[in-house]
């Protein structure tokens, strides 16, 4: 076969084969994380690589870009356009929760010199900021805008939190690189994890006809104060670290902790 009778061949079989796929999903991960770059934009205006002008370019831009990337979605133009000023609405919020994150990289982190240098040069931040849009999103049902945001994220930074998670405030990852953080977690107030940590799920519940159970708790749950340490595995959504634990380096976890103890990998 000739390559001229191979592309004329392929196309065909393509074009019959995604012939009701529709023009939905064309260019909604590049319009979507573009929102995100505006939305970090409208929240660090002095940190951020953009074309707007101001606070209010940034915004509008975003909220164009969100709404007909959610429409896409849902098909309900007054939907979308409720999901995204409720986005823009809270982003005042969600800045001050994110300058605690930056607050707390600060003070945690001996080689930090500014805050400044958080914000632009630490992979964490861009993760954290991801996942706190994302969450938003996501608890209004806009899963697949929240997957994309925090899955742009992972690319760039190899930190991988699903925007369902539920994170508190003063959340810091120190390096971060490999860090899975899983949808059903919920991670309490002033956290710190190092790099491969993972808390993930256990198992998955099977239903009768072989598929994967979805929609139950999977992950684990992680108190206040907690500090997880690089290479740490905890996993289970009926497990919990409880307030004021250190989990040490390489630690396999599958059940739960009591408040304030110290769990090291015994060799």
């Amino acid at each position: 076969m000739t390559l001229d009778e191979a592309l004329k061949t392929s196309c065909e079989s393509l074009a019959g084969l995604t012939a009701n796929d529709g023009e939905a999903f064309n260019g909604l991960r590049e319009r979507v994380e573009s929102a995100f770059r505006n939305l970090q934009a409208a929240m660090f205006p002095s940190h951020a690589n953009s074309k707007c002008r101001s606070i209010n370019e940034s915004l509008t831009r975003a909220a164009d870009k969100l709404t007909h990337a959610i429409t896409k979605t849902t098909g309900s133009e007054s939907e979308s356009e409720t999901i995204t000023a409720k986005l823009i609405a809270r982003l005042p919020d969600i800045r001050k929760i994110l300058w605690s994150d930056i607050t707390a990289a600060y003070q945690g982190d001996p080689a930090a010199k500014s805050p400044d240098e958080i914000i632009l040069a630490y992979p964490a931040f861009t993760a954290i900021s991801a996942y706190r849009v994302a969450h938003e999103l996501y608890i209004m049902n806009a899963n697949l805008i929240s997957r994309i945001i925090t899955e742009y994220a992972h690319r760039l930074t190899g930190i991988d939190i699903h925007p369902g998670a539920s994170i508190g405030e003063n959340f810091f990852i120190d390096h971060g690189t490999g860090v899975v953080i899983g949808e059903t977690s919920t991670i309490g107030k002033r956290v710190k994890i190092y790099q491969n940590v993972t808390i993930g799920a256990k198992s998955f519940d099977v239903a009768p006809d072989g598929s994967l159970v979805k929609g139950i708790k999977r992950h684990p749950d992680i108190g206040n104060d907690v500090v997880i340490y690089a290479g740490a595995t905890i996993l289970g959504g009926d497990t919990v670290i409880g307030d004021n634990c250190v989990i040490g380096g390489n630690v396999w976890l599958t059940h739960s902790v009591k408040a304030g103890s110290v769990v090291l990998n015994e060799r």
